[in-house]
This record gives structure tokens, C-alpha cells and sequence, in this order.
């Protein structure tokens, strides 16, 4: 049996397409509103970055939510990403139709979640992941804790990570034997 940091690995290459939910993992799990009542966006940078650099390189992204989060459709657009599932009643339907619109299978789908709504799209996906303010519920559930929080970086770890191990993300230098 392969020890669990090479289970990773594999699974890592052969993803093609990332789902994310709004809350908790691109937003860190709040919600802002202004005087009038109108929800704010915000994501980190880093995040963004990564969003559009998986994009560029050819991995799809979902960005989920089980409630409208509409204030987050233009950033997202703006970002490139395409496949929006605001609102969605069934998140699970969501995450079968994103995989079925690009003909890919569950064990090319990662998704990051962080509660308890997101377990049965996590016990789907080829590589299930949680930030390290997830749940404490996921941990045993999932095959990898980000080092980072939800709105905090996470998105950014697991889109370098599936990049690094694809030989897809450029930004990496290589170690030179005997330095």
C-alpha cells in the first residue's frame, strides 16, 4: 500500500478541474454587507492570481454556493471563470454537472471544502481538500489540510500544488543538486 503523501501526489496529476464553494474557502467564510443591505465581495489577491493562472494554464474552476453570493459573479467573470453555480439548490448536482459539461471524471476533481455541507461532493472527488480552518469534522474526511485559511490563500496553495506536480506552474525554481 503507497504511504499517503504518494497517494497525494498521483492524485494531484490527475486533476483537471477544481470546485471551490464561496463560503468559507474563497471568502473566509464572511459576509459583509454595506448600509443598504448590498453583500460586499472580497477575495484575497492571492487567490485571484491563482484563479487566473489555473485558468491559463487549462484547469477548469466551479466556484459554488448555496445561496445567491451574486456580488461575486463579476470578480469571478473578470477572473475568467466561467462555470458559476450561485444559488445553487443541490450543490452536488452542481459539481456533477460542471464535471459532466467538461467529460471528467470524479477522480480528476478536486474540491475544497470547509463544513459539513460540503461532505458529500469531498467523498466524491478524486482529491478532497479543506483549509486549515475547515471543520474540525473533515479532517479524517478529506486527503489533504491546507496550510492556509479559507479567504486566506488556501485556493492558492491547492491551484500551485495540482500545477506544480502537472509541471504547469513556471514560478517554481529548480533546486540544483549539491547547492
Amino acid at each position: 500500500m503507497a504511504d499517503p503523501s504518494s497517494r497525494v501526489e498521483q492524485a494531484l496529476k490527475l486533476v483537471r478541474g477544481l470546485v471551490f464553494p464561496v463560503d468559507g474557502v474563497l471568502n473566509g467564510g464572511r459576509i459583509t454587507r454595506d448600509s443598504s443591505g448590498q453583500e460586499l465581495c472580497s477575495i484575497a489577491v492571492r487567490d485571484a492570481v491563482a484563479i487566473r493562472e489555473a485558468l491559463k494554464r487549462g484547469l477548469y474552476i466551479a466556484v459554488v454556493s448555496d445561496r445567491g453570493a451574486e456580488s461575486y459573479r463579476p470578480l469571478l467573470e473578470d477572473l475568467g471563470v466561467t462555470d458559476l453555480y450561485l444559488g445553487s439548490d443541490d450543490l452536488v448536482s452542481s459539481y456533477e454537472d460542471f464535471r459532466n459539461a467538461h467529460g471528467l471524471s470524479d477522480d480528476e476533481c478536486a474540491y475544497i471544502g470547509d463544513d459539513v455541507g460540503d461532505i458529500a461532493i469531498l467523498e466524491k472527488a478524486g482529491f478532497p481538500a479543506t483549509p486549515i480552518n475547515g471543520a474540525d469534522y473533515l479532517r479524517n474526511r478529506v486527503g489533504y489540510i491546507s496550510g492556509y485559511e479559507g479567504g486566506n490563500g488556501c485556493v492558492r496553495e491547492i491551484v500551485e500544488m495540482i500545477l506544480s506536480r502537472q509541471g504547469k506552474w513556471p514560478y517554481v525554481e529548480e533546486v540544483q543538486e549539491g547547492a
